[in-house]
């Protein structure tokens, strides 16, 4: 599993415009285009662009 942070509250809007559920997730990579996330319970990854 990557080691994820919590989100940000900038990074939280991402990933509700996302239609994901920001308290399920984690960040492990945050790029100027691009949010890597790792969900908190599955481990599954997605790539938010932004």
């Amino acid at each position: 599993m990557k080691n994820g942070k919590n989100p940000s509250r900038r990074q939280k809007q991402a990933i509700a415009a996302a239609k994901l559920v920001p308290d399920n997730w984690l960040v492990y990579k945050a790029e100027p285009g691009s949010l890597h996330i790792v969900n908190r319970n599955t481990q599954s990854t997605k790539i938010i662009k932004s």
